[in-house]
Order: structure tokens, then sequence, then C-alpha cells
């Protein structure tokens, strides 16, 4: 009996742990892992932990190594002679590093020696700003050199190092998102393949034209690879062989075109993954033996790892997809034997390693640093169900439940807008929009995978651009709606918020959605297409997407595109919103939010608004993020009592 009584005992702690919540302090008290690589022998994985500490307002940092096979984490402090810098010639007689180099002179300080307390900056084109950055004249570039110390990889100042872009005002890193993958080694040893879009000023703005460049090391010459394509070509991969890998966009100025994964020998040109509509690669990497590539993808809601094989003459490319489920596959770390090693999310965890054997697309938890808390949280369940559009259509919508759901109540319902606009909505884990915390406060949210996401083919994609006010916004109300039929919905206590298309579909829905919602929430979203076109800085963008300039007056579908401006249909606002806004956002600039919020209060709504004088188009500062996520539920809170 004593026994029974112990073990119901533990039985009910051990119910009451689980049932813990999720809350913003333990949401940013996780450890962020993000694999390194893979060791020189192919025995070990090299991660790093980054955990957030609130107080201090930065994050703590940690290496570890734990075996491919499974085992025990152990601490490191140095990766030397564990992993191989590719940044080093295969030769090892070279390295390549990059550094930032003043070519053009816009501060007032530069034109002006006799000056230097001066502030201004001159310029005479556009991209002088862009994402959170002012243009200052200086662009990141790649040198090469054979004087560095062996033993930290360090270059020495003399001689000094060659600069393989001299006096090109263009950037290698790419900007704002490029990094060492942007600039690598040809295994000959005599190449050096570097990534840039060789455009300056308003040129740089509306185009996307960015090109693979071949650098001579000996001849001291470049050569252009893929000039022949307008659009984007990015993230090069040579194999051991010297064969080239990248992703490559075809159209020019169209920034979420159908990227696929190009692959050359030096005579001819392959593309492996044209045939399959629905692929829309993200990131690749080349097989051990040369003859496979594998690569994630969105497909149905979820990212997958695939592989793909590179033909020879006498067979065609094949693609598999390895794993499948409802979970992200986030990174490819890289291969050992029939292991893949991957990062993975879902709704409910953060990034994970794991390891996938290609053989039959198994998977392993490789590493546990959030296990510990998550024993302790309850699980939200996350469903798939298939909506129908008003164009006849099905369109996938993710529901997310509170961890202690009860069909017998009623819940105060939030529908989600994905940003983007054409970004995948998938198993992935935000530290913001976070799901599991949502539904954790007592939240069922709805997240429709609505038209405007790869992974269901090219044409869904496709349908948002130049009509951001038109079938996604049905979209939208669709799922919704369909959502609110579900006995344990309150449809006296809907919300919807997004981010960035996000918080345009909120401004936009705030104007149309005929008393469906009770409260909104914006956060970097686009109020006047008008301002917008005049103050944001990619125009690529918002040429492919609005189809023009809205002093086209013959340009019909540029016209309709701008009548679409949620700030048209003001006149039909009244309901609560809370709108943020970044101060250092130059993708969805600082007025959208003023002119929402001033809108919102000269008619007399409840409105809020929350301003991040010092964060972009995210927030990334502890204390900020916390301020955010507790006026964010606080909002919640007092709209939808």
């Amino acid at each position: 009996m004593k026994k029974i009584i112990l073990l119901s005992c533990i039985f009910a702690s051990s119910t009451l742990i689980a049932q813990k919540k999720l809350t913003p302090e333990m949401l940013w008290s996780l450890g962020r892992v993000s694999a390194t690589g893979i060791t020189k022998d192919k025995q070990n994985v090299i991660y790093t932990v980054s955990v957030p500490n609130i107080e201090e307002n930065k994050s703590k940092r940690k290496q570890f190594i734990i075996p491919i096979n499974g085992g025990d984490a152990k601490e490191i402090t140095s990766t030397d002679d564990l992993l191989v810098n590719d940044k080093i010639s295969p030769d090892g007689k070279n390295i390549i590093s990059t550094n930032s180099v003043l070519i053009k002179k816009v501060k007032g300080s530069d034109l002006y020696a006799d000056l230097p307390k001066s502030n201004v900056y001159v310029f005479t084109s556009l991209n002088y700003r862009h994402w959170d950055t002012w243009e200052d004249g200086k662009f990141d570039h790649v040198f090469v050199s054979n004087n560095f110390d062996k033993t930290t990889d360090q270059i020495k100042e003399r001689p000094a190092p060659k600069d393989i872009m001299l006096n090109e005002p263009f950037d290698c890193p790419t900007k704002p998102f490029g990094g060492d993958e942007d600039f690598i080694w040809n295994p000959d040893s005599k190449h050096v393949l570097y990534v840039t879009k060789k455009k300056f000023g308003t040129d740089y703005a509306i185009s996307t034209n960015t090109d693979l460049y071949e650098y001579d090391v000996e001849k001291g010459t470049t050569k252009n690879l893929t000039e022949d394509n307008k659009g984007y070509d990015v993230a090069p991969a040579y194999n051991s062989k010297g064969e080239l890998a990248w992703l490559q966009m075809k159209r020019e100025g169209y920034e979420a075109d159908k990227q696929d994964i190009i692959v050359s020998n030096g005579t001819t040109k392959i593309n492996l993954t044209h045939q399959r509509d629905d692929i829309h690669v993200e990131s690749f990497k080349w097989s051990e033996d040369n003859k496979n590539i594998f690569f994630i993808a969105p497909i149905n809601g979820t990212l997958q790892l695939f592989k793909v094989n590179y033909p020879d003459q006498n067979n065609t490319a094949i693609i598999n997809q390895i794993t499948k489920g409802d979970f992200d596959v986030s990174a490819i770390v890289g291969q050992s034997g029939n292991a893949v090693i991957v990062s993975r999310t879902d709704m409910n965890h953060a990034a994970e390693l794991y390891t996938v054997d290609v053989t039959n697309g198994s998977m392993k938890q490789l590493t546990h640093v959030n296990d510990a808390v998550y024993n302790t949280i309850g699980i939200c369940k996350t469903e798939r169900k298939f909506v129908t559009t008003t164009d006849n259509k099905k369109m996938l919508v993710w529901i997310i439940y509170p961890p202690d759901f009860d069909a017998t109540k009623k819940y105060p319902t939030l529908l989600y807008c994905q940003g983007g606009p054409q970004s995948p909505l998938t198993q992935s884990y935000s530290f913001r929009w976070n799901f599991q915390l949502m539904a954790s406060n007592g939240y069922i949210i709805i997240a429709p995978c609505r038209r405007g996401m790869p992974g269901f083919g090219t044409k869904w994609n496709e349908e948002i651009s130049k009509d951001w006010g038109g079938q996604v916004m049905r979209d939208y109300l669709s799922a919704i709606d369909d959502a609110s039929k579900l006995p344990y919905v309150d449809k006296s206590r809907r919300g919807c918020i997004g981010a960035s298309f996000g918080g345009f579909s909120v401004f936009e829905l705030a104007g149309m959605h005929e008393g469906r919602f009770k409260t909104f929430i914006s956060h970097d979203g686009v109020f006047d297409f008008r301002s917008m076109y005049g103050t944001t800085d990619e125009m690529f963008f918002e040429n492919w997407e609005k189809g023009g300039a809205y002093w086209e007056k013959q340009n019909q579908i540029a016209q309709r595109s701008f009548a679409q401006s949620p700030s048209n249909f003001v006149a039909k606002w009244n309901t609560p919103i809370m709108i943020v806004q970044g101060g250092r956002d130059y993708r969805v600039p600082i007025e959208q939010g003023q002119s929402a919020f001033q809108a919102a209060q000269l008619k007399g709504i409840k409105s809020k608004f929350l301003y991040l004088p010092d964060e972009n188009h995210w927030v990334l500062s502890a204390q900020n993020a916390m301020v955010w996520q507790r006026e964010f539920y606080k909002w919640l809170y007092e709209t939808l009592k």
C-alpha cells in the first residue's frame, strides 16, 4: 500500500510539473543552439549555446563538443586543430578575410578635412541607408594574404594583404545577410570565388542581380561566372572535385522567385531542382561522395531535408525527400557516413541538433540543451486543417492549442498573420512570435499558410505579388471564419496579430474585418504605400510587389496596388489597436507606425504606440524583448477580457 501511495504521489508531482506554462522569462532563459561544424576526424560535432541574460542585457556564449554517435557534451574553450579553417587555401599558402574600406566620401568629415567634427551626410543616389545602417562610404572587401600566423590564422601587417575588389564600391559579404559563405576557395588553391552585386547607389537599390566572381590569385584578374543570369546567384560551394553548386533565382528584381540549385563542372551548367514546381531551396550541402546534394526546402507547412543526385550523361536529376513530420529541419551541419547532422525545431521546441540516417530518414536527437526546461512545460498541441478559400482552393491552416486545452470551454482566439510576404509558415520556433508562449497564455492560435508562401507550388507563392489587399486578405478571413465554427472558439474574443507583411495585414484587416476582431497588434507593418515607396530602401522589392510607381497613372497594375493601401481605409477603423515600431527599421520606416497610431488616436480609437528607438525590423535586445512581451500580453488581456 505504501508503494502505491508513493507512486501516486510521484505521478501527481510529475503531472503538476509538466503542466507548468511557458512564460517570457522562461523563453528567454533557453539556450540557443547553433552548430559550428563537424571535426576533422568526422567523429564529433562542435556547437555553441548562447543564453540571453536579461539583467545584463546581453548573451553569454559557450562552445561544446559532442560525439556524432551520441554521448556527453563537453565544454571547450578553443576549436584550434579541431575544425578545418576553410578560409586558408587547401595548399596552406594563403588566407582570405574581409575588411572595411573607405571608397566613397559621403560624410562631411571625410569630404572636408578641416571639419572633423561634422556629422553631415551628402548623398547623390539611393541606397543611402539599408535595413538598419546609414551608408558611410565604406564597403566590405575580400583580401588575400600569404603572410599570416599559422597558429592563430591572423594576417600580419606586412606586407599588406591584397584587396581583390580594389577601389570597387561593392560589398562582400553582401549586405545585410551575407556572411563567410560569400567568399570561398576553389579546391585548386589558385582561385577565390566571391559573391557581390556590382551595382552602386540607385542601380543597387532597384536590382537583385548578385553574381559569382572568380578571382585568379596569381594573375590578379576577375571573371564573372554568372553574367548570363539577371537575378540572385548566391551561396556557392565546391565539392572536393572542384565542381561548383550555388543557389539561383532567374528574374531580376524579384527577391522571392523560385530558388534552384545550379551545378557546374566548368563547362556545363545543370539546374537540379527546376523539375519540381513546389521546391524552393533554402540551403544545401554537398555529400561526401560528391554524387549528391542535400538541401532544405519548405513543403506543406514544414521545412524538410531532401537529396538530389548530381547526374552524369547517362541519368537525370532525381529528388528524394529524406525526412517527414511536423517539424522543421532548419540547417544542415554536414555529413559523416550515413549520418547527416541537422538543426531541428518545432512549435514547442527551440533548435537542437539531430542526426539523420540518410538511408531511411530516421532522426536521433544529439544535443539536449533545453530538455530539462521543456520537461517541466506543458506541450501545446498543433493541428493541421485544410480550409476552402473563396476561390475554392485548399489552404493549410495550423491550429495551436493551450497546453491545458479543454474542448468544453471557450477560448479567446488569435489570427496570426505571417510576414515575408513570401516566407513559409512552418514548424519554426521564434523567440518573439512564439506560438507556444501565446497558447500558454490561454489563446488558441490560427496560423494560415495563405497565398504567398513557398511549399505549395510556384503559382500559390506568386499570387500575392501586386495584390496585397486582394485574395490573401480573403484567405485570412476564410481561416478565421472556419475556425470560428469550432465550439471552443469564443467569437466575442478574437484578435489579429502580425509583423512586417503580417503587420500590414493587420492594418488592412482593420478596415475590412466587419466586426470579426476585438483587437489588433501590428509590428513594423506597412500602413501607407506612397510614403513607403518614398522612404524604404530596397526599391526592387517595391517595384516588383506594387508593379511600378504610384505616379505611373497609365500603369493599371501599379494603380490597383496603391489603391489597396491600408491608409485608404482608415475611415472604417473602429477597433482597439497596438502599434509597434523600431526606430532603426529602414525597410519599414518609422513613419509607417507613426501614421497609423496618429490616425487611430485622431479617430478616438483605443490605441497604444510601442516605440523601440534602437531596434531594427526585429527586437534583439533582451530587456527590450521583455518589454515587448509584457506589453503584448498586457494589451491582449485588456482588450480580450
